[in-house]
């Protein structure tokens, strides 16, 4: 496999082809949070934590880093003040479902102190993580 070059934050790094945006970051030490990603399963993209901001040609976009491929000269931003503000949206969207754990962790990094949004603590923010884990590694198609 071929090895690629991008830049994330504004460091060179260096990727395998095929590797997602996420796992290139995280490879070079750059944080990039998520819910939905585990590395034993198949990419999936539910909960959008992940998201970054692209750039190629002077032009920019949002996407799923962890399910958006390496490509070689590819700008990544992983925090702005565009993506600050999704993340936060996204978090008030599921601390009232799931108010302990790793959403609480994140909330509070986001400086979330409470949802402006109803909902019923449920101990489950529906990522889809246990219900692949049981497909995928499990073979079980259980839950």
């Amino acid at each position: 496999m071929d090895n690629i070059k991008l830049e994330i934050d504004g460091k060179s790094v260096e990727a395998e082809e095929g590797m997602t945006i996420l796992q290139a970051a995280r490879q070079a030490g750059i944080e990039i949070p998520s819910l939905c990603y585990d590395e034993r399963l198949a990419p999936y993209g539910a909960c959008r934590l992940c998201t970054v901001e692209i750039g190629r040609n002077g032009r920019t976009r949002l996407v799923a880093s962890c399910v958006y491929q390496v490509e070689s000269g590819l700008k990544v931003k992983t925090e702005s003040e565009r993506l600050t503000k999704i993340r936060k949206m996204i978090l008030e969207l599921l601390l009232p479902f799931c108010p302990t754990g790793p959403i609480e962790t994140l909330a509070k990094r986001y400086g979330i102190k409470k949802s402006r949004f109803p909902g019923k603590n449920r101990g489950c923010v529906l990522c889809g993580l246990c219900v692949r884990y049981c497909a995928e590694i499990k073979k079980a198609n259980a839950i």
